[in-house]
């Protein structure tokens, strides 16, 4: 009995240190592939701000390539932040909410590719409040175009639904350039009324169909 129990001991012990050699190896993985990165909230922001430029200057050129370098970088840095652990968006104190936050747009200005924010545009007769998503949107690295919201900001008015809301995700193709924020979502409108709604808008409040 007792070598039986020596020698689960000498298992659990050896289990032990294989445990911590994968961790051990992991961690310096990690060092290797985000070393470069910042490794605080207070030196990520000036980082992802300058990130967020290029992400911005790279969507007007329609850059496909580096705008999924710069996306990628962006879930890797909040990554880092989170010390390598899944659950960048977990909760409002995650790295990848705090970073989104911290750098949206104020409400009512045009934010630029990468940020999220709030704005206004005109089209087809109507106005609609353009709630676009930032680097941490969903789908944000594996479509071209970042996905929005448009809500109706005169509800006595036709709009594109009857609830006064609809949501764009994955929409606009593949990457072009020359288009900037509201010019994009005003472009998208347009041409879901044409194809969609065959150009009428519907009354808000209305029976669906």
């Amino acid at each position: 009995m007792g070598r039986q129990e020596n020698a689960g001991s000498v298992q659990l012990g050896f289990d032990a240190l294989l445990t911590q050699a994968e961790t051990d190896n992991r961690a310096r993985e990690d060092a290797k592939a985000y070393g470069d990165l910042p490794a605080t909230m207070h030196a990520a922001l000036p980082f992802y701000r300058a990130l967020l430029a290029r992400h911005n200057q790279s969507m007007l050129a329609g850059d496909a390539a580096a705008v999924s370098v710069l996306r990628q970088e962006a879930h890797d840095l909040a990554y880092k932040l989170n010390d390598y652990q899944p659950g960048i968006l977990a909760n409002d104190d995650a790295p990848g909410c705090v970073l989104d936050r911290l750098t949206r747009a104020c409400d009512g200005e045009v934010p630029i590719w990468g940020q999220s924010g709030s704005f206004v545009v005109a089209c087809e007769g109507m106005q609609a409040q353009i709630e676009l998503d930032g680097l941490f949107g969903v789908g944000a690295c594996h479509m071209a175009w970042l996905s929005f919201a448009a809500n109706a900001v005169e509800p006595s008015k036709p709009f594109l639904s009857e609830t006064g809301y609809r949501s764009f995700m994955g929409v606009g193709g593949e990457l072009r350039a020359g288009y900037s924020p509201d010019a994009f979502a005003t472009s998208i409108i347009a041409a879901y009324v044409a194809s969609q709604l065959k150009g009428k808008l519907k009354k808000i409040g209305s029976p669906t169909r």
